[in-house]
């Protein structure tokens, strides 16, 4: 970590009270930074005049844009407008108040999501707009696209200094566990846990089990946003990931072991499967910035599944 990258420099971070800040945050108060973090609602970023008085406040000097609205497919399907509505506001007046403040450097985290839903496998970031997203995922994935693209014209027009990352999908501690509207690790691990304890003789699954996924320990992937941070310059987005395909019916299995289950999995096809499969090419990211993911699958379940059990959040959230 280079600190005289960030000395004396004043770090806008929003979303820093989420999953991923949880585990950022952490890192940017190691490097010497001033790190501003306003938490939600006492800042609402889908308001412009709240956005335009956290900058007059704060005066950053880079910004790290990770507040979103967002879940698994479940709670993508049932909430498309508010999901879109949500994140392209944010953006958009998070891009358009670095213009204006003149902040040096602004980071925004895209996503995934924002791929086709038939992308040659592994996703280049050249083949970002070969294709429209995977329908459950799109209102969510083009409202993230639109930053990258707000990002690169407020680039040629004005000057702003903007890099876009897309991550691929993160798991971990401090994840959100909520059957509901978490995504498809937290939700396997309730499920898997809570059938462990009951004894219950299986569990069912959405989908088919034949899609892949990509999965990223949140670690790695705070690491890779530092990283970017600090080395990247360039326009063109990129990926971070593991670069590393499982099936969900392979993490299926993984986590039922992990978990003590040993009953049998059920799969319900009549649920979406979502984008048939992913898997990144994260070459751009290795040698840009020197980013490779260095904690394996099974060792990054071990720990999320160690901490669900000892805090146990999905109880907390049932209970409000």
């Amino acid at each position: 970590m280079k600190r005289s990258f960030w000395k004396d420099k004043r770090v806008l971070v929003t979303g820093s009270e989420g999953f991923l800040g949880h585990h950022l945050m952490p890192l940017l108060k190691k490097t010497g930074g001033r790190i501003l973090a306003p938490a939600y609602p006492a800042v609402d970023l889908r308001e412009p005049r709240a956005v335009q008085r956290l900058f007059r406040e704060t005066r950053p000097d880079i910004v790290i844009h990770m507040a979103v609205h967002g879940g698994g497919i479940g709670y993508m399907k049932a909430h498309p407008a508010s999901i879109f509505y949500d994140n392209i506001m944010m953006n958009t007046l998070m891009v358009e108040a670095s213009r204006r403040f003149h902040v040096q450097k602004f980071v925004g985290i895209g996503t995934i999501c924002s791929y086709p839903k038939f992308t040659p496998v592994p996703f280049k970031e050249g083949d970002l707009w070969s294709g429209y997203p995977e329908e459950t995922n799109a209102p969510y994935g083009l409202a993230k696209k639109m930053m990258l693209v707000q990002t690169q014209i407020y680039r040629r027009q004005y000057g702003l200094n903007g890099i876009h990352l897309l991550p691929t999908n993160m798991y971990g501690p401090h994840d959100h566990f909520n059957l509901d509207s978490s995504h498809v690790i937290p939700a396997l691990i309730i499920k898997f846990h809570e059938a462990a304890v009951s004894g219950s003789p299986e569990v069912v699954v959405w989908g088919s089990g034949r899609v892949s996924r990509e999965f990223l320990y949140v670690g790695d992937g705070a690491r890779a946003i530092v990283m970017a941070t600090q080395r990247y310059e360039d326009a063109g987005p990129v990926n971070i990931g593991s670069g590393c395909e499982t099936t969900i019916r392979e993490l299926a299995y993984l986590i039922g072991r992990l978990t003590g289950f040993r009953g049998r999995i059920v799969w319900d096809t009549s649920k979406p499967d979502g984008q048939p499969r992913r898997r990144l090419d994260t070459s751009r990211a290795r040698k840009a910035f020197g980013f490779q993911a260095t904690t394996g699958l099974k060792t990054g379940l071990k720990r999320t599944i160690a901490w669900f059990k000892k805090y146990r959040p999905h109880e907390k959230n049932h209970e409000k």
